[in-house]
């Protein structure tokens, strides 16, 4: 039986994994008024029982009053919150995994089941499409507050035991709002004309997050280039501006890259076969983390469209062969994981018939 690159430990600063293999956070509001539930805990611990590597939760959000457009999206602040994480980390170590939660804050996006926050939703320019307002341009106040809320945020994931944390800066979301020139048209220090310029926010909320966890407890950028707000866009048009994109986030703290595509495969640019996880490795000389179809014969947004797709049963040896030429170090797998939790040890020990496509009904239940 072949034995997979995935397979191999992984270990970096103060995180360490048994193997390569990342549960990627899926967000689809079961924490009631925001509160991790007991059958969150348990979905979380059966991945952990089936020997997940890392285990990154759905998205939770800061303390901002318009940090979410849900009231069944998880907080991380308020003692009700945290002490249902605390139930969280500890079924999870209950089983010898290692979790890190997705600290979040949506900015501008339309609300879900017609409720809205008590105060307007919050972003770069008060934009929620290029041609479109949804919401109220950030002030200084609003940036520091929100910058001290990651923070907090930070510092209570290591209280809590959390191993390791994920800042979502990508899919249009808060911080990936104040990276996408079409979205952040500040005149201030916020904004600018160059990438560098507008990755300010991102860097000192890495900074302020690096602060509050000390030196060795690692953090994970989430990024991507692709907007909910646009599919086709993109941050970095060149290995160039890649680089005047993620060398200064690297520098501020940031540990592990996770790159989020559609497609794990696809090369980042053109004349070389480096997705995106491979350039930010390569450019930054740091771990990263790739995503996109893992497994499955469709992307993910097929899934939103209430679609279901088969196992993509040559997945395996393309994804070996990138991992065995150190492309990237760690791969999250989505989908896959959320039809079947044992999905890493039925690759483990090579029983590949026994692996599940993806049904559109697991979106709706939590198992």
């Amino acid at each position: 039986m072949k034995i997979y690159k995935l397979f191999e430990p992984f270990n970096y600063k103060n995180l360490f994994l048994k193997n390569r293999i990342v549960m990627a956070p899926m967000t689809r509001s079961f924490a009631y008024n925001g509160i991790p539930t007991k059958e969150i805990a348990e979905y979380y611990e059966r991945r952990a029982q089936s020997e997940v590597g890392l285990i990154i939760t759905e998205g939770t959000v800061v303390d901002r009053s318009s940090s979410s457009n849900d009231l069944n999206i998880p907080k991380f602040y308020g003692d009700e919150a945290l002490e249902g994480w605390k139930r969280v980390v500890d079924a999870v170590h209950a089983k010898d995994g290692k979790i890190a939660p997705q600290i979040w804050h949506m900015g501008i996006i339309p609300p879900k089941r017609n409720w809205r926050p008590h105060k307007p939703f919050e972003g770069p320019s008060g934009l929620l499409n290029p041609d479109t307002e949804g919401g109220k341009q950030m002030s200084e106040d609003d940036i520091k507050e929100t910058i001290d809320a990651f923070a907090e945020a930070a510092y209570q994931a290591k209280k809590i035991g959390f191993d390791s944390l994920e800042l979502h800066g990508a899919h249009g979301y808060l911080i990936d709002q104040f990276f996408w020139d079409k979205l952040n048209r500040r005149k201030d220090k916020w904004g600018g004309s160059t990438i560098s310029q507008r990755s300010r926010f991102a860097i000192e909320i890495v900074k302020a997050v690096r602060s509050a966890v000390g030196a060795e407890f690692p953090i994970i950028l989430r990024l991507s280039q692709w907007k909910q707000q646009d599919y086709s866009a993109k941050i970095a048009k060149s290995p160039e501006e890649m680089k005047e994109w993620l060398l200064p986030l690297s520098e501020a703290g940031v540990d592990i890259f996770h790159c989020s595509q559609r497609r794990f495969w696809e090369p980042e640019f053109e004349n070389s076969n480096l997705n995106f996880a491979g350039w930010a490795k390569k450019i930054t000389g740091k771990p990263s983390i790739s995503v996109g179809s893992v497994a499955l014969n469709g992307d993910f947004l097929g899934a939103f469209r209430g679609e279901s797709f088969d196992v993509n049963s040559s997945f395996l040896d393309e994804l070996d062969r990138r991992m065995d030429q150190d492309e990237f170090n760690l791969i999250a797998v989505g989908r896959a994981l959320l039809e079947d939790p044992e999905w890493v040890l039925k690759i483990k020990k090579g029983n590949l018939s026994e692996l599940k496509g993806f049904s559109k009904d697991r979106l709706k239940k939590l198992f």
